[in-house]
């Protein structure tokens, strides 16, 4: 998984909490909270792997770093 594909699950993850409270389930508490919880491990996610895609291409670039 690239942190390309970790926004866009994101991405989808976010227009579908929307969705949901606009079709009136933002009062299901079971839902909302699953749902709360898969956006904040979908952001860890891409956060992750969007910081490990920088070092990666800076260490290519420049070399290891060391110190």
């Amino acid at each position: 998984m690239t942190a390309l594909d970790a926004r866009s699950r994101l991405s989808r993850l976010q227009a579908e909490r929307l969705n949901a409270v606009e079709a009136g389930l933002g009062s299901n508490a079971v839902y909302m909270t699953d749902l709360h919880d898969d956006i904040a491990a979908a952001r860890a996610t891409y956060v992750g792997l969007g910081l490990t895609e920088i070092a990666t291409l800076r260490a290519e670039l420049g070399g290891a770093q060391h110190g």
